[in-house]
C-alpha cells in the first residue's frame, strides 16, 4: 500500500511539473523534449542492458557471482524506463540511474535495507531461522542449528508413477 501512494503521488508531481515546465517552454518544445528523453530511453535499454547482461553470463560462466553486473543491469533498464515516461521528474530520475556513482549509491542503500528486512522477517517467527551472517557456514533459509537436523535418511513411502496405485 505505501508503495501505491509513492507511485501516485510521484507521478501526480511528476505531471505538475511537466505542465508547469511545458507552460513556460512551450508545447512544441516539451513534446521534443519528451520524445528525445523516450527515444534515448529505448536505446539505452535495448544497447546497455543486452551488454550489461552478457557480462554478467561471462562471470557466471567463470564461476562468479555477477551481483554488481545485474544491479547495473537493471538499476540502466528502470533509468531507461524511466526516461521513456513523459515527465521530467521521471527523467532526472531515470537520469540518476545511469550515473556509476549514483548507481553506486543506490546498491549500497538497497543492500542495507534488503539485509534489515532479510533479518527482520526471520527475527519475528521462528528464531532457529535467523540469518546469521557472522557464522563460517552460515545458509541462507536453512535451520541454524544442527542439533534439530536428522542424521540418517527419512523414512517413508515410495510410489512411482509407473506403478498403478493399490487402494485396499
Amino acid at each position: 500500500m505505501p508503495i501505491l501512494v509513492f507511485v501516485s503521488l510521484f507521478t501526480l508531481l511528476d505531471f505538475v511539473i511537466l505542465f508547469s515546465i511545458g507552460s513556460q517552454i512551450g508545447l512544441l518544445m516539451t513534446l521534443l523534449l519528451v520524445i528525445g528523453t523516450g527515444v534515448v530511453g529505448l536505446h539505452l535499454i535495448r544497447k546497455e542492458g543486452v551488454a550489461t547482461f552478457a557480462r554478467a553470463r561471462q562471470r557466471m560462466q567463470a564461476g562468479e557471482i555477477p551481483s554488481n553486473e545485474l544491479f547495473t543491469g537493471a538499476a540502466l533498464i528502470f533509468g531507461g524506463a524511466l526516461l521513456m515516461a513523459p515527465g521530467f521528474l521521471s527523467d532526472a530520475l531515470g537520469l540518476a540511474c545511469l550515473v556509476p556513482n549514483a548507481r553506486r549509491l543506490l546498491f549500497k542503500l538497497l543492500t542495507a535495507l534488503g539485509l534489515k528486512v532479510a533479518t527482520h522477517r526471520t527475527s519475528g517467527h521462528d528464531p532457529s531461522w535467523a540469518y546469521q551472517q557472522d557464522e563460517p557456514d552460515y545458509r541462507h533459509g536453512e535451520r541454524a542449528s544442527s542439533a534439530e537436523k536428522p542424521e540418517g535418511p527419512i523414512e517413508g513411502d515410495f510410489i512411482s508413477r509407473d506403478e498403478p496405485k493399490h487402494r485396499g
